[in-house]
């Protein structure tokens, strides 16, 4: 698949996922609940994508016509600098900055994409910021970022082992038993799950958002 192709995927696929819905969505979510769907393939029959989620129970989910699919890959630290755009879950750590539980860096052309901090369910008290990197400080037991967006600045540590990943080519062929998933979806009222994206971990990667 030619790289721009790659890129319209993850462009998409953020703008499914990673950014507040807009006014139409919100009209729609009324009807269907915004869900995300973390764990590992079980099976992919046709649409039809089971996974063993993180709490342990299967979801079916029902894959919209036109479906995309993009990778999750491992990145490092050292690849965060200033002016990149990023996506940082985290923690509120009592005192000092906030500590971060992953980090997503977005390609050049995602620049943008949701800008904003807000309530993120990967833990309890966890927030998602996608901004961009405005600072990068290397300290004794880690890193820490400043982010800047719109008008506001928020700092960041990065303890040392923290998991840091980019989007990654990927195919459908790569939704394989045993592979990590995180899946933006709705859940309709009788229940059902649907989506038009599937995030995948390559080469064992388990998506950390």
């Amino acid at each position: 698949m030619p790289r721009k192709s790659y890129t319209r995927i993850f462009i998409a696929l953020a703008a499914g996922s990673f950014v507040v819905l807009g006014l139409s969505q919100a009209a729609r979510a009324q009807e269907n609940q915004r869900v995300r769907v973390r764990g590992t393939i079980e099976s992919l029959n046709g649409d039809t994508l089971t996974v063993k989620t993180r709490e342990g129970s299967d979801a079916t989910v029902a894959l919209k016509s036109g479906w995309k699919v993009a990778g999750i890959g491992n990145a490092s630290v050292d690849d965060i600098k200033v002016g990149d755009f990023v996506g940082v879950a985290s923690l509120p750590k009592g005192t000092g900055p906030d500590g971060a539980i992953e980090v997503l860096i977005f390609p050049a052309a995602m620049k943008g994409t949701g800008e904003g901090s807000r309530p993120w369910d990967l833990q309890p008290n966890s927030s998602m910021t996608n901004a961009t990197v405005s600072n990068a400080v290397k300290a004794v037991d880690g890193h820490t970022i400043t982010l800047i967006y719109q008008g506001k600045e928020k700092t960041i540590s990065i303890a040392k082992g923290t998991p840091i990943v980019t989007f990654a080519p990927a195919t459908k062929h790569d939704l394989k038993p045993g592979a990590g998933v995180i899946v933006m979806a709705e859940k309709a009222a009788d229940g059902s799950i649907s989506a038009a994206q599937v995030a995948v971990g390559i080469n064992g990667v388990m998506p950390p958002m």
